[in-house]
Order: C-alpha cells, then sequence, then structure tokens
C-alpha cells in the first residue's frame, strides 16, 4: 500500500506513505534497529535491533501490519545484551542472524530458539590446532575467541572469550590443554575440558606469531614478532618462569616444531631463514649433518630443502603462509595467499611439484593442519574468516 518502515539508531521506526511520514512509532527497540523483513502473504514485520532481554522484550519482535502490536523473542544465547543483525521470516520461523556470528531459528508459535550456526564473527582466523587424539579442534582468532569445534558433527562444543585477539594455538600431547598466543604479547594455557585458566603470562609486547608444547609435555616455547623464542617448564606449575630462549633470530618467527626428543626446535623466520635451536638454552644448531639426523615429531614449516616444491613458479616470499605434513609423513598440505589448499607427496624435494589443489577460500588461506588420523584437513582463512574441514580420501 505504497508503504515504507525505516528503522531508526535510536530505536524509532518511521512508517512513511510515498515521502510523507505519517506515524512514529517509539522505542519499537531500546536500541538500534539494524534489521527490518516483511512478508506479503500476512504482512507481518519483523525488527531485529540492538536490547537488553527482558520479560517483556527482545532483540527480535513480530508486529502487525499498522505496527500497533508486537510480540518480541528472547535468543537463548546467554548475552547481557542482544545485538541482531539480519532477520528472515517463513512457514512459521524467524531466522535470526546476530552480531556475535550467529545463526538462531526461532519458532513463532512457542518462541523457542536454535542455534543454527556458531562462528567466528570478525577479523582473521590464524589460530589452529587439532586434538592429538580426538577428532576435534580448536580456533583462535582476532575476535578474541577461541572455539573448540567437532570435526565429525561440524559443530561448536565450546568457546571462551579471551579479551584480546588471539593469534595461534597448540594442543598438549596428553590432549588435557591449550596454549593460545595473544596480539599483545600475551599467552595463555587453558584446561580443555573446561576451557579454565591454567596460567598466563606475557613477557613480550608484540604479537605471539606461533607456540608449541613439546612432546615430553615438559617444555612450552613460545615464538614472537620480537625475533625471539622463550622456553618455559610446565613441571614448575602456573608461574611459568622463563627458562631459556633462543638467541640470533633474524627476524619474526612463522613457524616451530619440537624435535621427536624434545631436545631440538626448528623456527621459520621472517628473513626466510629455517634455523635449529637447542631447548632450553636456545643455542642455535650449524652443523648440517647434526640438523639432518633429527626426527621432527611435527612438520609445519614453509622452509627447508624437503618442502622446496610447495613453493609455485615467480612466488614471492610471502605467498605460501601456511603447511603440515600428515602424521603418516606422507604427504604435506600448504595454503597460500591465493586462498588455494595444495596437495603434495612429501618429502617435497623438487621444485615446482606435482600437486593436487582445492578451492574454497575468498582470501589467503592462513593456517592448515591434518586431523589426529590424517582422514581430515583443516584449513583457516584470512578476509574470509571461515574454516573448512576437507576429508581426505
Amino acid at each position: 500500500n505504497n508503504l515504507t518502515f525505516t528503522g531508526a539508531i535510536n530505536g524509532d521506526v518511521y512508517v512513511w506513505k510515498d515521502h510523507f511520514l505519517i506515524r512514529l512509532v517509539a522505542k519499537a527497540h531500546t536500541g538500534p534497529v539494524f534489521t527490518m523483513y516483511t512478508t506479503l502473504r500476512d504482512g507481518l514485520i519483523v525488527t531485529g535491533g540492538k536490547e537488553r532481554p527482558t520479560k517483556e522484550g527482545g532483540a527480535v519482535k513480530l508486529w502487525d501490519q499498522e505496527m500497533k502490536r508486537c510480540r518480541a523473542f528472547q535468543l537463548e544465547t546467554g548475552q547481557l545484551v542482544e545485538c541482531v543483525r539480519s532477520v528472515c521470516r517463513g512457514k512459521g520461523k524467524i531466522l535470526v542472524g546476530s552480531k556475535d556470528g550467529e545463526i538462531l531459528e526461532i519458532g513463532e508459535k512457542n518462541g523457542a530458539s536454535n542455534l543454527l550456526i556458531d562462528s567466528h564473527m570478525e577479523g582473521e582466523i590464524w589460530g589452529l590446532a587439532t586434538h592429538p587424539s580426538k577428532d576435534i579442534f580448536i580456533s583462535a582468532s582476532n575476535d578474541g575467541t577461541a572455539r573448540i569445534w567437532d570435526l565429525c558433527d561440524k559443530k561448536l562444543l565450546n568457546k571462551v572469550n579471551l579479551g584480546h585477539a588471539a593469534r595461534c594455538a597448540a594442543y598438549s600431547p596428553d590432549g588435557e590443554m591449550v596454549a593460545i598466543g595473544m596480539k599483545n604479547g600475551e599467552f595463555i594455557i587453558l584446561l580443555v575440558n573446561s576451557l579454565k585458566v591454567w596460567g598466563k603470562k606475557r613477557d613480550r609486547k608484540s604479537a605471539i606469531q606461533d607456540i608449541r608444547i613439546s612432546p615430553d609435555n615438559r617444555f612450552l616455547a613460545v615464538g614472537s614478532q620480537e625475533h625471539t623464542v622463550d622456553f618455559y617448564d610446565l613441571t614448575q606449575g602456573t608461574t611459568l618462569n622463563r627458562i631459556g630462549y633462543c638467541k640470533d633470530i633474524p627476524s619474526f618467527v612463522i613457524q616451530m616444531d619440537f624435535s621427536a626428543d624434545s631436545k631440538y626446535i626448528q623456527v621459520s623466520t621472517g628473513a626466510y631463514k629455517r634455523q635449529v635451536h637447542e631447548v632450553p638454552l636456545g643455542k642455535q644448531v650449524t652443523d648440517t649433518s647434526h640438523i639432518g639426523k633429527i626426527t621432527w615429531a611435527t612438520w609445519t614449516s614453509i622452509l627447508g630443502d624437503e618442502v622446496i616444491g610447495i613453493w609455485p613458479r615467480n612466488a614471492d616470499k610471502a605467498d605460501v603462509n601456511c603447511a603440515c605434513v600428515s602424521h603418516a609423513g606422507l604427504n604435506i598440505v600448504s595454503g597460500d595467499d591465493f586462498g588455494l589448499v595444495k596437495l603434495f607427496d612429501f618429502p617435497c624435494t623438487e621444485k615446482f611439484a606435482k600437486h593436487k589443489r582445492y578451492f574454497g577460500h575468498s582470501a589467503h588461506v592462513t593456517n592448515i593442519r591434518f586431523s589426529h588420523d590424517d582422514k581430515y584437513v583443516i584449513s583457516t582463512g584470512g578476509d574470509d574468516c571461515s574454516v573448512f574441514v576437507w576429508r581426505c580420501l
């Protein structure tokens, strides 16, 4: 009927006929009205906004055609302030998209809300680690949250608000703890079952680029943008006093891997050099014949003769961001600035090696990991803020 409805930042809704304002619905929401949706079938109008849930009100409301009577729905998110950014309605249900990256479904008759999707909400996702023995993984994002996911059911199991943007993550070999490095230089260790804080420390002012726990469950290695790798002895308890650090690292840390015996660590740096250091003294190992005899517990380095083939022709130094060798040691996957996930044989010692490539990410791939049994590959995205799960056939 030539009516237009406009939601305002103060919570009001304006009703227009042609270009004339005919009515004002004051305080339709207590906060900004971010989204409105109407169906031609019955003319009812759904609004979504920012609102503190109360007995009388919620962030989603259903109005009659005149916007005179309304029914409020509360979202079962546990948030003190609910912020809805998108709504859609059909077949007796309302779909709701929240500021926190959730998608919920509300039943109009009973008002019950069902969480369909819970995801990271903004910023890049760099932190990624897979559980050593279960089909679960953890992602840590610039949105300040860490989230544990079920690989088989592809659903969120648990999440924790870290208070700061997160950059990296690593499980302990026994799977009982997870370490997370922050962009502000802090690192935090959580108990996996409860996601409660076991300990935290901040010895650096710049971002923690990678974090690892040694195979013997004793040492924590923390690599930062300050050209350092710090070592902590976890057996000394939650005080987390630094017991050593690597010297002579020429640039920021990209990736780190412990040796199988926990005596050495390899460090990939922003100078695109791979170095090996003793643990926990930090002394650099330069004897190439000795380095060649070291067995690595994991391999996530994008540098080294073993992985020279993952670099494409005419590649800039920063084009390949991440890599991971399967636990069986037969394959290596990589993620690059072009949004590609690539699968190679390992070792990959010939330049421009043959590979299979997979599309999905719309931005650069930031991190990549095999699941504990090599049945899945998980990759995280930068500007597309996404997590992909790939099945290995």
